[in-house]
């Protein structure tokens, strides 16, 4: 068998090697779909906890709890964690801003579980309450 080649099955070994490459570059993609929705409830549960707490700053305007406590409760309902709050109780009639991180779990199939994290500010200005 002088004139056949050696190299039977190396279109096997191209063909396998090309199906695992675009098997993992497919749980990568998935993966990054998974963590930017992860990331965009982030950060509709950073939003609506600050503006939630903003406006107890000033008054607790019917709130059960603390500006923190309000922040909480809407960054839950939107299946996040509250981590962090910068929403001191204000009784003054300034301006303020109010800060909050919120994170929510991501379960990624080649990272395994992680967190997407996201900021959120609102201002609340009292002398503005009745216009």
């Amino acid at each position: 068998m002088r004139g056949v080649p050696r190299e039977r099955g190396a279109a096997s070994l191209l063909i396998l090697a090309v199906a695992v490459f675009v098997v993992i570059l497919g749980l990568m993609v998935a993966d990054l779909s998974v963590y930017l929705a992860a990331r965009a409830r982030a950060q509709v549960a950073a939003d609506a906890a600050a503006l939630a707490a903003a406006p107890v700053t000033f008054r607790s305007f019917g709130a059960a709890g603390s500006p923190a406590d309000e922040a909480r409760r809407f960054s839950a309902g939107n299946g996040g964690t509250l981590l962090e709050c910068r929403c001191a109780p204000d009784p003054s009639w300034r301006s303020r801003n109010v800060t909050v991180l919120v994170s929510v779990p991501a379960d990624l199939v080649l990272l395994g579980a992680t967190e997407a994290r996201a900021w959120s500010s609102a201002e609340f200005d009292p002398t503005r309450l009745g216009r």
